[in-house]
């Protein structure tokens, strides 16, 4: 709790909020490597990929697709992924 008369925000704390800040502008929007370095031409066959089937994601396709090819109407369409119970 902050009492009356105290900084909402320490030195340190707005220390470590600019580091935090520092470090998300520097992040690829895709892959969340670091943008410095993932785009440095000494990068360009430093990664290697491997593709995965996020099985959430598939069924929200899956259900997007099917909303669109019965006419549905896909603006503004956000998909809800809900885990089943086991």
């Amino acid at each position: 709790m902050v009492a009356p008369g105290e900084p909402l925000w320490t030195d340190e704390d707005r220390s470590w909020a600019l580091a935090l800040a520092d470090v998300e502008r520097d992040v690829c929007p895709d892959c969340g490597h670091p943008w410095s370095e993932a785009s440095a031409p000494d990068s360009e066959w430093a990664y290697t990929a491997e593709l995965l089937r996020c099985h959430a994601c598939a069924a929200g396709a899956r259900a997007a697709h099917a909303h669109q090819d019965s006419g549905g109407d896909m603006r503004g369409i956000h998909v809800s992924i809900i885990k089943r119970e086991s």
